[in-house]
């Protein structure tokens, strides 16, 4: 087989023809499938940062059980202290014993009392978060709800499309390979300024078959000879006359 440099013009613009040809039916069958890959990658997104959200939120439950838990146990403490305080009350020798007994005491009941409303606080603290952490799981449960109905859409649709897109990838890899590289870049470029993927169009009804820009009778008699690479000055597109579009086959 001669080398893609090799091949006359006519034969470069046939080879592209058919690569814009296969690459628009891969095109269709995005359309098809619309804004549902994004959807579904952006909803996973969001699932991922509601459970981050939910994880901290339970975290931050447990430290709350973990200081109620302390306090709960300093709480404990005070009172070991207060019932021994309370036996050495009996044994005082002189005032000055009676009365720093008597600090003591007041010191562990203060202490006692501080826990108290600590733990009080914290309580509310928990439920404050309990309401936040149910929420996240119903939200969680929403979206996710909502990811499964869009997957199950775009799988339909992956399902119905999967073989003639299997089909037009690999119709699309072999005319790559008969593009000359630089024209292939070019079209490349051209493919994506536009959203409708047309990088090559034919001249239809004296026009842009891409802008619908008029093109003059003497560019349109070079564009139908074949001799060069000719391209819309309006749009950029590379042109080709309707004649040779025609003729172009896809399997």
């Amino acid at each position: 087989m001669a080398n893609v440099k090799d091949f006359s013009v006519e034969e470069k613009l046939t080879a592209l023809v058919r690569l814009q040809k296969i690459e628009s039916k891969l095109d269709e069958i995005q359309i098809l499938k619309g804004e549902l890959p994004m959807e579904v990658s952006d909803l996973e997104d969001e699932i991922q940062g509601l459970n981050a959200r939910q994880t901290r939120v339970e975290e931050e439950i447990n430290g709350i059980k973990e200081f109620i838990e302390q306090k709960k146990e300093a709480i404990k403490e005070s009172e070991g202290l207060i019932k021994k305080y309370d036996k050495q009350s009996t044994n005082v020798k002189n005032n000055r014993e009676f009365e720093a007994i008597n600090k003591e005491l007041e010191m562990q009941q203060l202490e006692i009392k501080l826990s108290e409303k600590h733990i009080k606080d914290a309580n509310e603290e928990i439920a404050e978060k309990a309401v936040l952490l149910e929420k996240a799981k119903k939200n969680v449960a929403a979206k996710e709800n909502v990811l499964k109905g869009k997957k199950d859409e775009l799988e339909k649709i992956i399902g119905a499309t999967e073989k003639e897109e299997k089909h037009y990838n690999k119709l699309s890899s072999e005319a790559r390979e008969k593009v000359d590289e630089r024209l292939l870049l070019s079209y490349d470029r051209i493919r994506k300024n536009y959203r409708n993927g047309l990088g090559v169009v034919p001249v239809l009804r004296d026009a842009c078959g891409g802008c619908f820009n008029a093109i003059p009778p003497q560019k349109q008699s070079e564009i139908k000879q074949r001799k060069k690479i000719i391209i819309c000055e309006n749009c950029g597109r590379i042109l080709v006359d309707s004649e040779l579009n025609d003729a172009v086959e896809i399997g």
